[in-house]
């Protein structure tokens, strides 16, 4: 088989967020390895370039995930173009930081709309088509801070953190019906959240020793990020061929998201042993 061809055995995957950063790895991996795809993003067009070089398994739709009806026709046109939907892949999203006094009810709203409800309303419109087939997997890309935070990040953090519990439910509720949830939770990687795709609030002084050192941080480590994207695509797409039975409900990557997961869940633990009496004393007490 030519790296041109699918085989009969391959995925067809639905990414948003395509256009850059792991959305784009993502795309140019799974077509290496001779799969379909379908790319969404506001400008596919900077996709354009791929699309000839693979005879026919790219096809592009210019999408705005946070338009229900968009999404609908657009995962319509997916199945008229390819058949079916094996792999979606909810990447759509930004950074934004600022103190949680310094985040207007927009910008937050705007937050959760992409990276929480967006994803949420995609994840319903591919569901009927995967319970019909009884296989599917829907990837979340979510970030090391669904689980850790960061002064600044509250807005992120929130959108992220709501993204994972959902979806953990969400993989308890399909399990029956042969799909299969993946929530990845990349650290910093060289794309364009920490530059282009980074929104910043307006700062007050009052938050210059906690949220003003992080927005230093970020300028700082704009494209200096030990994160490679195109490995974090290979590793996930890797991860999705995996059996059932072997695939993790959470894929961190990078050192980074593993050390601050493992300090956050040792910082619950901590809390959890030094209040366990408190909590164990709430119960009503025992008649004789």
């Amino acid at each position: 088989m030519s790296s041109q061809e699918a085989s009969p055995s391959s995925k067809v995957w639905f990414v948003t967020g395509a256009s850059s950063g792991l959305g784009r790895a993502l795309v140019e991996e799974v077509l290496r390895r001779g799969d379909r795809v379908v790319a969404t993003a506001r400008r596919p067009q900077v996709l354009a370039e791929l699309a000839g070089s693979v005879e026919g398994r790219l096809h592009l739709i210019e999408l705005d995930v946070t338009r229900p009806a968009r999404v609908r026709e657009a995962v319509a046109e997916a199945l008229l173009r390819f058949g079916r939907i094996d792999v979606l892949v909810n990447n759509a999203g930004f950074s934004i930081l600022g103190a949680v006094e310094e985040t207007d009810d927009e910008a937050l709203r705007a937050t959760m709309e992409l990276m929480f409800f967006a994803a949420i309303t995609t994840s319903r419109e591919v569901l009927p088509h995967m319970r019909a087939r009884g296989s599917g997997t829907i990837v979340q890309v979510s970030s090391v801070a669904g689980i850790s935070t960061a002064p600044g990040f509250g807005a992120y953090c929130a959108a992220k953190h709501a993204l994972e519990g959902l979806s953990e439910s969400l993989a308890q509720e399909v399990r029956p019906h042969g799909i299969r949830v993946l929530v990845v939770e990349p650290g910093s990687f060289r794309t364009s959240l920490f530059g282009s795709a980074f929104r910043h609030l307006p700062a007050m002084g009052a938050y210059g020793a906690t949220v003003g050192k992080m927005r230093a941080w970020v300028t700082q480590m704009d494209g200096k990020q030990a994160g490679d994207p195109a490995k974090a695509a290979a590793a996930l797409a890797d991860v999705v061929a995996r059996p059932s039975d072997e695939l993790p409900f959470r894929l961190p990557l990078g050192g980074d998201a593993v050390e601050q997961i493992r300090a956050k869940l040792a910082f619950i633990a901590t809390d959890v042993d030094r209040t366990e009496d408190i909590a164990r004393a709430t119960a009503f007490d025992v008649k004789s």
